[in-house]
């Protein structure tokens, strides 16, 4: 029966796409072929860093024959307790919430395969640019050149991503009347450019020598290419603003296409260190971590529902894919210490690694020493495994009796351009059957096998998160650690995902609707997340001084937490059935 079930074709994650989107009509799928697909580089790879402050207490929801109820104090952010790598300490996690009853569940469709030519500037690229610009409408430029003489209205910036569509929709109209690739270097004000600022026009004509120079790499066009990235250069820089900044990364990543395609320079393979940025703790990652709140949304939010789920068992066995620092499992600890009514009799954490044996041994240890000042019965297990395809069953060593919940944070689209690896690691969680599997992931199209369909979907997305890190790294003593952030995280990522193909391509995300494809081959089935879930959401959402600009929006029974609009990151909970 098992091989049965698993003697399906390899899972083509280019040909299912779109689900949820920013813009109308963006639903519509963009990509498709065959084509392998694997692990994003920047946001979640973060999600543990050890300077994590525990003001935002788990919700200790009520399990059978109890009722919740809620606090005061939970309403309320509680007292901040930063603590460092070597200094795990949390606050009280606050008492239970009375739960509330559930939202209506939405069931997502599945779209149909579309295919495209893998490499030119094709007419689905074109379309998906003109959707990105089809937003325009919504920033009402028009009126900023019709404000009555009796009022003085100054209108707000536009933001990066909102740059973007600008500069796609110029883009789209420069496309169908220029003559050659220069002509806007000679008429810069040609078209419509009514409304915007100075600074604002420098950035949208900067944009729009990007997307040239990108159409002719698509074409192959390398020498014409060259030029047009030449003047990118001399205007992008990566202490700019967001759009300079931006553009210098994917101007960067362009220039090593060129220098691979015609050969000048050897591709490598680089996928391990790539990997392994995301096992950082330096200062620069920290600070992310602290005032970006992407990452604790979606880590404490997952273990909340994974709290739910096991809580109420005395034998607790977790298994974690991508440890990093561990942090988000302290706050599952102390919350379990303070069950009078669950007791836990055994508490067991295996991490599984690919990577740094050592580093996670080390987190193991703190992780003891926490457990141990709660009186926890604590064990970690490290299994090390050279490829995630050589991982068995019997390693990772499940009990009769445990209740097992699986956490998988950013690391299953590092699988994505090995397909035999991401299925045996689907094969051997079904044999575990576990009581739920979090999984959080980016949601992003970012796997086309189309080159410039690629390159769009990137730079747009990559455009919204630059404007958060210029939103909430702002003041002078964040500078340098956003700048190092863009340059080693975003920007190493920003140049697999464009210059490298194939497998060394590792950079790599795909939307929910795909995710959901994918699982449904091993019979799992999505989990609702509790109004408990939610709520733990929106408490932490609210604590950060840019929480206005972030939301966390519902796509059927996952979470989705977004920028001004643009969805940023997904987190679903599933069960085998």
């Amino acid at each position: 029966m098992a091989e049965a079930f698993f003697s399906f074709e390899p899972f083509e994650f280019n040909g299912i796409q779109g689900g949820y989107s920013l813009l109308e009509g963006y639903e519509k799928d963009i990509s498709g072929g065959k084509g392998k697909q694997d692990h994003l580089f920047g946001m979640e790879d973060w999600e543990e860093f050890e300077s994590l402050c525990s003001q935002y207490g788990l919700v200790q929801e009520s399990f059978p024959g109890k009722r919740a109820q809620i606090s005061k104090a939970q309403q309320q952010p509680l007292r901040s307790s930063c603590w460092t790598l070597d200094e795990l300490q949390l606050d009280t996690v606050s008492p239970p919430i009375q739960p509330i009853q559930d939202s209506k569940k939405i069931e997502e469709p599945i779209h149909e395969p579309n295919r495209e030519k893998p490499y030119p500037f094709s007419l689905s690229s074109l379309e998906l640019l003109n959707n990105y610009g089809g937003g325009l409408k919504k920033l009402n430029l028009e009126n900023s050149n019709n404000v009555s003489s009796e009022v003085n209205v100054e209108r707000q910036r536009l933001s990066t991503e909102e740059i973007m569509r600008v500069a796609g929709a110029r883009y789209m109209e420069f496309s169908s009347q220029r003559g050659d690739d220069f002509a806007l270097h000679r008429h810069p004000f040609g078209f419509a450019l009514m409304g915007l600022s100075q600074e604002e026009t420098k950035d949208v004509e900067l944009v729009h020598l990007l997307l040239s120079a990108a159409e002719k790499v698509g074409y192959q066009q390398f020498e014409g290419a060259s030029r047009l990235l030449t003047q990118c250069e001399w205007i992008a820089s990566d202490t700019g603003n967001p759009v300079e900044r931006v553009v210098f990364y994917f101007a960067k990543a362009l220039r090593e296409k060129i220098d691979r395609e015609t050969g000048h320079l050897i591709k490598g393979n680089g996928r391990k260190d790539l990997l392994s940025l995301g096992l950082g703790t330096n200062l620069a990652s920290i600070a992310f971590h602290q005032e970006l709140p992407f990452s604790q949304v979606t880590q404490f939010t997952g273990i909340q529902a994974i709290l739910e789920h096991v809580g109420s068992s005395g034998q607790i066995h977790l298994i974690d894919l991508a440890i990093r620092s561990g942090v988000r499992w302290t706050a599952l600890m102390q919350a379990l210490s303070e069950q009078d009514n669950y007791p836990v009799s055994r508490l067991k954490l295996t991490a599984v690694t690919t990577i740094d044996k050592n580093e996670v041994e080390e987190t193991g240890k703190r992780l003891q020493s926490f457990a141990e000042s709660l009186n926890l019965p604590f064990s970690f297990k490290v299994v090390f495994v050279a490829e995630m395809k050589d991982l068995k069953e019997e390693q990772l060593a499940v009990e009769e009796g445990e209740i097992v919940a699986v956490c998988a944070p950013s690391v299953l689209r590092s699988m994505i351009s090995r397909p035999d690896h991401l299925d045996v690691l689907m094969r051997v969680m079904k044999k575990l059957s576990p009581s739920i599997m979090v999984v959080s992931e980016i949601e992003a199209n970012h796997n086309s096998p189309s080159f410039v369909t690629r390159f769009i979907e990137a730079l747009f997305f990559h455009s919204a998160i630059f404007d958060c890190l210029e939103v909430c790294m702002s003041n002078d003593t964040q500078i340098q650690n956003r700048l190092m952030t863009e340059a080693v995280f975003f920007g190493e990522g920003i140049r697999n995902m464009i210059a490298a193909e194939g497998e060394e391509r590792i950079v790599r995300n795909v939307k929910m609707d795909v995710w959901r494809a994918f699982f449904s081959r091993f019979g799992m089935a999505e989990i609702e997340f509790s109004e408990a879930s939610l709520y733990q959401a929106s408490l932490i959402v609210k604590q950060f001084a840019c929480g206005s600009f972030c939301s966390v929006e519902k796509d059927g029974k996952c979470l989705i937490v977004e920028w001004k609009g643009t969805p940023i990151h997904s987190l679903s909970a599933w069960k085998f059935t």
